[in-house]
């Protein structure tokens, strides 16, 4: 008994007997075959699935021949593109193609290695279907990172988006913002040198030029430098005594810059400025302030009164003075006094003889 099998065009067949044993291969054409013989046709733009193990068949040169083989090993991955678009991620095994009008391009990608090749498009490795096999990590336009492999400090890296494959081996990065940025130190408590309490409220700011310094060489570089302006400033303040503090509090910005600069540039940091916000006096220190500056006010308002008053007795004398060189001058002066007098009189009422007349006339007409 025999059936017939029709081949068609763009289409490949494979025969096997009743043993599942393989015969041969059929292309396209009408062919009489067995019923005792199983026959599978496959379209050409299909990946060929054989019944049996396909190293078996591959012996066959014209199976050989007409295919494709792609072999993927552990820690492998295959991105198989179809008429140059991406079509699919092929895993560990064994995949045949048939050699077709269909264009097959493989690329192999070792994922044992944290590193992606160059000719891997960085588009593709963001589709769901290789994302899988990747570790993606993001440095910012404003940031700098260092990476870390297995441990070991590898390489500095500058804003981006970078790719690494997933595996075993271990991969960190540690990112730094290298703006400039602000250190706010709100009510350091601290002793003058002759033991007054104040409050200060200080700023700094601040900016990372050395990455490599700040991250591999030191732990924590924000909390340093926090100490570090802290430890200058009580320093500073631990060298005067109070009065002498409020005279010179202009100096400590610049006493404190220029104290930690040594230190920021261990860290790996610029210093940009320091400056103090509020100086707070405690409650009984205050009040004695208040007291000190009103008498001081006290002080300042008899100083200058006692100044007027001693120019004015000044220009009494010189006053005095001239008018006893100079008997004229004397009587214009009284009859200055005698004119506001009478600009404050009324009316007058005379009572008696002629004597009467004969004083106001002395008193208001000059000799």
């Amino acid at each position: 008994m025999i059936q017939k099998i029709i081949v068609n065009k763009y289409q490949k067949a494979l025969v096997f007997n009743n043993k599942n044993e393989y015969v041969k291969m059929l292309n396209e054409g009408s062919y009489w075959v067995s019923f005792m013989q199983n026959v599978y046709v496959y379209d050409m733009d299909k990946m060929v699935n054989t019944p049996i193990d396909v190293n078996i068949i591959l012996q066959d040169s014209n199976f050989a021949n007409a295919v494709t083989v792609v072999d993927v090993k552990d820690n492998e991955i295959v991105l198989m593109y179809v008429n140059d678009v991406f079509n699919s991620v092929l895993t560990a095994g064994k995949y045949v193609f048939w050699n077709s009008f269909v264009n097959y391009k493989f690329v192999k990608a070792d994922i044992g290695n944290v590193f992606i090749d160059s000719d891997i498009e960085k588009s593709i490795l963001s589709y769901r279907s290789v994302s899988i096999y990747t570790r993606v990590f993001v440095v910012e336009a404003y940031e700098k990172a260092v990476l870390y492999i297995d441990g070991s400090m590898h390489t500095i890296l500058d804003a981006g988006t970078y790719y690494f494959w997933k595996n075993s081996t271990s991969i960190a990065m540690y990112k730094v913002d290298v703006r400039a940025q602000q250190i706010e130190m709100s009510g350091q408590e601290i002793l003058t040198k002759d033991k007054a309490n104040i409050r200060m409220n200080v700023f700094a700011s601040y900016k990372v030029d050395n990455i490599l310094k700040a991250i591999a060489d030191n732990k924590d570089f924000e909390k340093q430098l926090y100490v570090a302006f802290q430890l200058a400033l009580r320093e500073y303040v631990g060298m005067y005594i109070f009065d002498e503090l409020m005279e010179k509090k202009e100096s400590i910005e610049a006493y404190v810059r220029n104290s930690v600069k040594a230190k920021a540039e261990a860290l790996g940091i610029a210093v940009l400025s320091f400056g103090v916000r509020d100086v707070i006096l405690p409650g009984d220190v205050k009040e004695i302030m208040n007291q000190v500056l009103i008498a001081e006010k006290k002080a300042q308002a008899n100083v200058i009164m006692r100044r007027e008053e001693t120019a004015s007795t000044r220009s009494l004398m010189n006053t005095a003075k001239l008018m006893e060189d100079n008997p004229m001058l004397y009587k214009l002066k009284e009859m200055e006094f005698v004119e506001k007098i009478a600009d404050n009189i009324n009316g007058i009422s005379v009572n008696g003889n002629t004597a009467l007349l004969e004083q106001l006339k002395t008193i208001l007409v000059p000799k």
